[in-house]
């Protein structure tokens, strides 16, 4: 990994509020925490939603997620440990493992699952939905998967090791990119006492969050599984942030879409007319065709 100095950032932004995430379960009962929830959608625009899961129990994860639908929107699915299989309606299927990113456009409409492929051990990882603008939202499906391997990185001359999902951090491309949105998605690993520095558009929507260790964003500490709100400071050019403890956090940005948010379970529309037809499209078996 080449080495990269840190981004300046003369006014780094603050921190809004800390926000726990909520314990739920999904799909046929995995049990996750939802970090970002639907009340927080505009807020933190185009983003629609983060569940964090994390379980040495196989009883916690075991069941996966069987056949749903989505339309409308993407899906980021990253795994920090495990494997876990993938299939949809228009015959993708992938092996996610450790380490490695799916990156799926749902579009007009996709039915896939994602099933374990273990009976025991770690599986750990993130969900993130990212909304798609309202003249994306019946493209065609598309979907990438990236092993750990083909992920961009970097280390900073702090010893920060960086792997970019998507956007740019430090002159380094990362997987996926978006005109529309312009998502960065950072995954850090701090050593105790480093720094690092991410230079951000001032109208990007942002957030961190930290998954182990802990951080400082300006003056305010932030404990494992919180995830912080960054302020949308009209001066400020950055985040600047500082581990107290060996740390992996997420940070993540992106350009909001200022459009309305219609959302019924797995299908995000602009409007309820829009979310009716997703809903009679899925029961008439036309959502995929």
């Amino acid at each position: 990994m080449s080495v990269r100095p840190a981004d300046t950032v003369t006014r780094a932004r603050s921190v809004e509020r800390l926000v726990a995430g909520q314990a739920t379960s999904d799909g046929a009962g995995v049990k996750l925490t939802r970090v970002l929830t639907q009340p927080l959608q505009r807020r933190l625009d185009p983003f629609l939603m983060l569940d964090a899961f994390g379980s040495d129990s196989a009883d916690d994860y075991i069941a996966g997620f069987p056949d749903h639908p989505h339309r409308g929107f993407e899906t980021v699915t990253y795994m920090i440990a495990g494997r876990m299989r993938h299939r949809d309606s228009a015959g993708h299927e992938g092996l996610l493992e450790n380490g490695g990113v799916q990156w799926m456009t749902a579009g007009r409409g996709v039915i896939h699952s994602e099933i374990p492929q273990q009976e025991e051990g770690l599986m750990e990882g993130f969900q993130l939905w990212l909304n798609l603008p309202a003249r994306d939202k019946l493209c065609a499906p598309w979907y990438r998967d990236f092993t750990a391997d083909e992920l961009p990185r970097f280390v900073t001359e702090e010893g920060v090791e960086v792997t970019v999902i998507a956007g740019e951090s430090h002159g380094v491309v990362g997987a996926v990119t978006r005109e529309s949105t312009a998502p960065l998605y950072l995954d850090l690993q701090l050593p105790a006492g480093a720094s690092f520095t991410q230079a951000l558009p001032a109208g990007h929507n942002a957030f961190v969050y930290v998954y182990r260790g802990e951080l400082t964003l300006g003056d305010t500490p932030v404990p494992p599984k919180r995830m912080a709100i960054l302020a949308n400071d009209a001066d400020s050019d950055g985040v600047r942030m500082v581990a107290g403890a060996d740390t992996r956090a997420l940070l993540i940005a992106g350009r909001p879409l200022n459009e309305p948010i219609a959302q019924y379970g797995p299908f995000v529309m602009n409007t309820e007319q829009e979310i009716y037809q997703a809903v009679a499209d899925y029961r008439a078996g036309t959502l995929a065709a």
